[in-house]
């Protein structure tokens, strides 16, 4: 089973063929590698001429142009795979390289395209929060410019509305009726009256104590009833006789 995608960049697409998994080695991973439907492996290469020729792979290293070595591997999950152009028995220059990871064969990117792609995401991601944070942003000629978020909308309608203590004036009415008061103190000065000490001897209450009652009237006094009767009050006199009206 293979996944292709015929296009020019090969870092976005990868190749398997399920057939071969099961049994996939050091001595036969270059062949699985060069199967016709693997769009990593080029068919003009020294390894398609040496296999047509049914050589070995030392071989290789007598020919000119463009090879496929075994770089590493790791049994049983992960095969290193080199692309290089040979310009003598002791002299290659690296193309690319291929990693088979379960049978899986994607090709490794190089350090351009790794630094590209970071800074891509780098940007892309400052981008993004640059859009967000001038979605926040308000402006009113009178207010200037101030943040406004969405959580605080959801923020205000959960939180309970607290009614605000009126003050019965604000501080610029107390700051000028101090000012008022000040100025009608300035020019209308409380007076300020001095007494001397003999009026203020003269003015002054005499306190009198009064008598004390000797101790054989007090008790006198104990003796008699609180209550007195009343005395007997005249005859009441009758009521005046009616007499006859004349006709």
């Amino acid at each position: 089973m293979a996944s292709l995608d015929l296009r020019d960049n090969l870092l976005g697409i990868s190749w398997v063929d399920s057939g071969w998994v099961p049994i996939l080695n050091p001595g036969n991973v270059l062949d699985y590698f060069s199967e016709r439907s693997n769009p990593f492996y080029d068919r003009t290469c020294n390894n398609e001429v040496v296999k047509m020729q049914r050589l070995t792979l030392d071989h290789l290293n007598q020919m000119v142009g463009v090879e496929y070595i075994l770089l590493h591997a790791q049994e049983p999950i992960l095969y290193i795979v080199r692309k290089q152009q040979r310009q003598s028995p002791t002299q290659v220059i690296p193309v690319a390289d291929y990693y088979i990871i379960a049978g899986v064969v994607y090709q490794a990117p190089d350090l351009g395209s790794v630094i590209s792609s970071r800074v891509l995401s780098a940007v892309h991601g400052i981008q993004s929060a640059f859009d967000e944070a001038m979605s926040f942003c308000r402006y009113h000629p009178s207010k200037g410019y101030w943040w406004h978020f969405k959580d605080q909308e959801e923020r205000e309608k959960v939180k309970p509305k607290s009614k605000k203590k009126e003050e019965p004036s604000s501080m610029f009415q107390r700051q000028r009726v101090d000012a008022l008061l000040l100025d009608l103190r300035n020019k209308f000065p409380p007076l300020y009256y001095q007494v001397s000490i003999t009026q203020a001897r003269a003015h002054t209450l005499e306190v009198r104590k009064e008598p004390e009652l000797p101790a054989e009237a007090v008790k006198q006094e104990e003796r008699e009833p609180a209550t007195k009767t009343p005395a007997p009050s005249g005859a009441s006199k009758a009521p005046p006789e009616k007499r006859a009206r004349l006709q």
